[in-house]
C-alpha cells in the first residue's frame, strides 16, 4: 500500500478513536503519532493529515447538523459573519482542524528526525 493512504487511514482511524475520549486537540495527537509511525516526505507530511482532518470535520459535523437541520450551525454562521452559509461555516471548521493536524504531522515528523540524530 501507498505509505501516504497509510499514513491517511490510520490518522483517520485514531482521530475517530481519540475523539470518543479527548477533546478537540485528539486529531493533532492522532496526526504526530501517525508521522513518527509512518513517515512521510516533502509536503506529504503536511498535506496528508490536512485532508485526513478536514475530510473527518466536515463529514462529522455535517452528520451532527442534517439532524436538526443545521439550526445551530446557521446562528454560529452569522455571528461569524459568514452570512448564515452553514456550508461556508462547515469549510472554515474543516480548514481549522485540517491546519491543526497539518501543522501537528509536521511536528511528529521533526520529533522523529530529531530522535534519529540523537541515537547517533
Amino acid at each position: 500500500m501507498n505509505r501516504n493512504l497509510i499514513n491517511f487511514l490510520t490518522t483517520l482511524l485514531l482521530a475517530i478513536s481519540f475523539s470518543f475520549f479527548l477533546p478537540w486537540w485528539s486529531v493533532m495527537v492522532a496526526a504526530i503519532l501517525t508521522a513518527i509511525v509512518v513517515p512521510l516526505k516533502k509536503s506529504a507530511v503536511f498535506f496528508v493529515p490536512f485532508f485526513t482532518i478536514a475530510i473527518f470535520w466536515i463529514g462529522y459535523s455535517f452528520l451532527l447538523g442534517k439532524d436538526n437541520d443545521f439550526i445551530l450551525a446557521k446562528k454560529v454562521a452569522n455571528l461569524l459573519s459568514l452570512g448564515g452559509n452553514h456550508y461556508l461555516l462547515l469549510l472554515v471548521t474543516g480548514v481549522i482542524g485540517g491546519l491543526a493536524a497539518g501543522i501537528a504531522g509536521v511536528f511528529g515528523k521533526q520529533l522523529k528526525s530529531f530522535s534519529n540524530t540523537t541515537e547517533q
